[in-house]
């Protein structure tokens, strides 16, 4: 407990404030409508199924306030600048946007279900009420007229159900669907079903298409949701009503109802629509980004360089004026050429301190096959389609250079971040920069074929260079590892053995086969660094994140004079 502790107990304060706020707000507003005074005569006609209605919308409405903030990522880059002066803890934080974001939209899914049956309970039980069904006083509120006074508009009645001519069985088919509360639910369930099953890991992986144009149904969810609540379907007896109608005198005189003055004819109203007072903020901050995307996108973008690397890997090297980066850092590509719409991000493999900034594309879906297949047709020499680019946002691998020792862990294209990070230390080496408080670097490269790894051997190869001519061949130490193999590239390792570097990438540390012993490495870090605080990144597939933060777990020490380990992952 103690070493997950370490790495995780910021985490768990926020979840547990958030879910505290949760619950507090679904016990508050649960017996505000289970006890209150005036919902006495609502209650008469629904039973509890109006507390479950109404306490649910409460939560709801706090987390469809929370669940646009993580998606900002303006927002959440300048809180990352305002953070760094503060621990790392608090900035790791922001790297967890998108964990918080699917723990929002699970409760969101989780109060829709709740406040959804409740609500389809409550317009059957309605409907009994204004059948008559039920016993005198339920059939009496239920036939209230509606006092409406010209000169206010308000409405009086209590069941809002108010046809009556057409076969009972049809009323709450009819009323759901005719009604503004019932329609706009309607159409809001459906949009945040097809959200979040188009959500799912293998949708968003394999269709990511599917999965952007499904998500942007947020648009119709928000405008439901802020109208949802102006029907007015929720009704309680009026204050003014309440003083002189009192319902526990008055609940078994329904005869005498206006006939004696103890008793006159109730009258109730619905609530305001509270919703849009939760959202309005959120919403006008995601708007700014999006025109701040927009603006972005009408820049002018240059091609560098365009380059087509080994297993399909295609590198842009692109110049923006005003544009600054920092290591680690990514930014969301647009190409009109293949569509309007759709947003990509994609890890800079440039350094700050150089005068571009660069990505590499792996052939991964249709935006990315397209896209290669349009450079690759391109004259030699040519300027290739508008480019829109939005960003950079930060990362957790911006921290890299705040810790003593650093452990990179890069699987397939995941490497991309961890390029620009060897990048620059190259060029802090190369300057003599003072402020490099870096003294170890661990980087683990997994990959499934040979190929993969050519694009990347030349920077190691100079990295290698560089580090032996200044005396410092032991600050880098890199590990890579083959998981994929066929009997024909065996053989050829086999005759080759002997060589001083490797057969693979040309490198003088061989490459390895299989998958790494991260006990074994884990150990090896901390019998090497025994009073080091050590900075564990990984760009890679979300198993292997669970694996590597346990073992930061495990192999941290609860005595803070001895090794720490501190997990951090890429989000996009």
């Amino acid at each position: 407990m103690g070493n997950w502790f370490v790495n995780n107990w910021f985490s768990a304060i926020i979840i547990s404030v958030w879910m505290g706020l949760n619950i507090f707000l679904f016990v508050w507003f649960y017996f505000v409508y289970e006890q209150g005074e005036t919902f006495y005569y609502t209650r008469h006609l629904l039973g509890s199924a109006l507390a479950w209605a109404r306490a649910p919308a409460a939560v709801l409405n706090f987390n469809c306030m929370l669940i646009l903030l993580p998606v900002c990522r303006n927002l959440l880059s300048l809180l990352r600048g305002s953070f760094v002066r503060c621990s790392r803890t608090m900035r790791k934080q922001l790297d967890k946007n998108l964990t918080f974001h699917k723990l929002v939209a699970y409760m969101i899914a989780l109060m829709t279900a709740v406040h959804m049956i409740a609500h389809l309970l409550n317009v059957e039980w309605l409907n009994n009420s204004r059948q008559g069904v039920y016993d005198n006083l339920s059939t009496a509120l239920s036939n209230l007229e509606d006092d409406t006074d010209d000169s206010d508009h308000r409405t009086t009645y209590l069941n809002p159900i108010r046809k009556n001519d057409i076969d009972p069985q049809q009323i709450p088919t009819y009323f759901v669907f005719t009604s503004i509360a019932g329609l706009t639910g309607v159409i809001i369930t459906l949009a945040l079903i097809l959200i979040i099953t188009s959500s799912m890991e293998v949708i968003r992986r394999n269709y990511f298409e599917v999965f952007w144009y499904t998500h942007h149904l947020f648009i119709i969810f928000f405008a439901g949701l802020v109208i949802h609540g102006i029907g007015y379907i929720v009704r309680r007896q009026n204050k003014e009503s309440y003083k002189e109608h009192n319902p526990l005198f008055c609940q078994n005189r329904t005869e005498d109802w206006g006939k004696i003055p103890e008793c006159p004819i109730p009258q109730f109203e619905g609530g305001p629509a509270q919703t849009w007072w939760y959202v309005i903020g959120p919403m006008v901050i995601y708007l700014c980004e999006r025109l701040l995307r927009f603006i972005r996108y009408m820049q002018n973008v240059q091609y560098r360089k365009i380059v087509m690397r080994p297993s399909k890997v295609l590198e842009l090297q692109l110049v923006k004026k005003g544009f600054k980066m920092d290591v680690g850092q990514y930014v969301f590509l647009n190409c009109p050429a293949i569509s309007q719409l759709e947003w990509h991000p994609f890890t800079m493999t440039s350094a700050p301190e150089e005068d571009f900034f660069s990505v590499h594309i792996r052939s991964a879906g249709d935006w990315t096959d397209k896209l290669i297949d349009i450079m690759q047709k391109l004259p030699e020499g040519a300027q290739g389609p508008k480019m829109g680019v939005d960003g950079p946002f930060g990362t957790a691998s911006e921290d890299v250079f705040d810790y003593e020792v650093s452990m990179l862990v890069g699987a397939g294209i995941g490497v991309t971040p961890f390029a620009s990070i060897l990048k620059s230390i190259w060029y802090k080496f190369k300057d003599n920069d003072p402020n490099l408080k870096t003294r170890k670097i661990y980087f683990y490269w997994l990959c499934r074929e040979t190929h993969a790894f050519e694009w990347f051997a030349d920077l190691l190869k100079a990295q290698e260079k560089e580090m032996e001519e200044r005396g410092m061949g032991d600050f880098l130490t890199y590990k890579l590892f083959l998981t994929g193999w066929d009997q024909s590239h065996v053989n050829y390792v086999m005759v080759n053995v002997d060589r001083e570097t490797d057969v693979v990438t040309g490198l003088k540390q061989k490459t390895h086969y299989g998958r790494p012993n991260w006990d074994k490495e884990f150990e090896q870090v901390r019998k090497e660094n025994p009073t080091s605080v050590v900075g564990m990144f990984l760009c890679g597939p979300e198993a292997l994140g669970k694996v590597l933060e346990k073992k930061c777990g495990k192999y941290s020490d609860v005595d803070p004079r001895k090794t720490k380990f501190y997990f951090n992952k890429e989000n996009f």
